[in-house]
């Protein structure tokens, strides 16, 4: 995986949460805490996906082959994608059930320094991690916002990691705020309501990731600001006067499929229409280093396109 898929911001985040994760049960097996509970599942939760991820980068590393002629970079997406039904199915549907069970029966908590102890060193473990992941995408995020970041990249790790440890901030928050009410009033009912606040939390960020590394796994179009730069790098105004359009696709992360129509002079010959079509190849290759297959198609413009030719697209 290459460094832009952030495997030094999954490396923290799986050191922190296997961490975490240890000292969360060793906190409910004394206080018998649903929050504390539900978290410890959150964080191992959580390991796994970091696992899932870092298998998934290396598994897009293979070379293609006959079969997967385009190689295996979409290896990330379904990963990616795997963690989002983890996320789901073992964080948010187990805390929603003991959240459930816990108000249903509710019993006070005991020892409580060693849920509030657990906690306040998860939140500095986590935000240990989540300062990790900002740093790494604000490397590749430039001027967009950051929800505009996460529903953008095509590179699935830092958005993963970016929600799980914001998710994993706020359910702290939670989890330290059902103990704290818990303790306070005697009820541990609150304790139960904090469990249910996590659980709906983590189906939340869990139905996010899903959404956006199903738009990956369908296929998505390079970024505009790519596609304006393959435009302007296939024309020269010489043997190529125009794109008359262009196809573009990601078959992973950091590999982009170009497929476009361009306008030759009519009276050019066979050999030096061969070479403009290699010399915007190379153009395109150098203003976009990550559209290693390139498809392009000579074609005499006309000023009524056939149907064919007038779709939209990039």
């Amino acid at each position: 995986m290459s460094a832009s898929g952030g495997t030094k911001a999954i490396v923290a985040a799986l050191g922190a949460n296997l961490a975490i994760a240890v000292a969360k049960f060793v906190a409910f097996a004394f206080s018998g805490s649903s929050s504390m509970l539900a978290e410890g599942v959150h964080s191992i939760a959580d390991s796994g996906n970091q696992a899932l991820l870092l298998l998934g980068g290396k598994k897009a590393q293979k070379k293609a082959s006959e079969e997967h002629p385009f190689g295996y970079g979409r290896e990330r997406y379904i990963y990616g994608f795997l963690v989002s039904i983890v996320l789901f199915t073992i964080g948010g549907v187990f805390a929603l059930y003991e959240g459930y069970e816990k108000i249903k029966e509710p019993h006070a908590v005991e020892h409580w320094y060693w849920p509030v102890g657990v906690l306040v060193f998860a939140i500095i473990a986590e935000g240990f991690s989540f300062r990790t992941a900002v740093k790494e995408s604000n490397e590749l995020r430039g001027k967009q916002s950051w929800v505009e970041f996460i529903r953008r990249a095509k590179a699935p790790e830092l958005p993963v990691v970016l929600l799980e440890d914001f998710g994993a901030l706020i359910g702290l928050v939670l989890a330290l705020a059902g103990v704290g009410l818990a303790l306070a009033t005697g009820n541990g009912v609150w304790d139960g309501v904090g469990t249910l606040c996590i659980g709906v939390l983590l189906v939340a960020i869990a139905l996010i990731l899903a959404a956006e590394t199903k738009s990956l796994l369908l296929g998505e179009a390079a970024g505009p600001d790519a596609v304006a730069k393959i435009r302007a790098a296939a024309v020269d105004g010489d043997t190529v006067t125009r794109v008359i359009h262009m196809r573009t696709l990601h078959l992973g992360p950091e590999e982009l499929l170009v497929a476009a129509k361009i306008a030759v002079q009519h009276d050019d010959s066979a050999a030096e229409v061969a070479d403009a079509i290699n010399a915007a190849e190379a153009r395109i290759r150098e203003a976009v280093p990550i559209a290693r297959v390139i498809y392009l198609e000579p074609d005499i413009y006309r000023a009524q396109p056939r149907a064919a030719d007038a779709r939209p697209g990039s």
